[in-house]
């Protein structure tokens, strides 16, 4: 069985029609890539733009998941080479959650940046 554009809008819509309550689906895609009916108004009501990590949301990131300020010796590096590699939010806390101690966490992620930033990933 293959799912086609045609049976994914008529299970979209089916949806609506079904639900007396308001439901939330979210949907990740490459925008550019999508038929404008999957895109519609009334189909799609907000379209979020997802970007990469920067400076802010990794200072963010660390604090909750390694609860550690931001004067961190590491915070330098990071920040020096964040802003040039594309790695998501999402793949900066699972490498901030790999390990307990925060200053080998830190360093482990300060050489994924520096592996990404060698293979090109800018």
């Amino acid at each position: 069985m293959q799912l086609t554009l045609s049976g994914l809008l008529n299970f979209i819509d089916g949806l609506w029609s079904s639900c007396g309550d308001e439901r939330i689906i979210v949907f990740t895609t490459k925008k550019k890539k999508e038929d404008p009916a999957l895109l519609r108004p009334g189909r799609m009501d907000m379209h979020i733009h997802m970007t990469y990590c920067s400076c802010e949301g990794f200072k963010i990131l660390a604090a909750n998941y390694l609860e550690i300020s931001h004067d961190n010796p590491f915070f330098g590096e990071i920040e020096g080479l964040i802003e040039y590699i594309h790695i998501t939010p999402a793949q900066v806390a699972e490498e901030l959650m790999k390990k307990e101690d925060s200053e080998a966490t830190l360093e482990g992620f300060v050489k994924l940046l520096k592996r990404k930033k060698m293979e090109g990933d800018v």
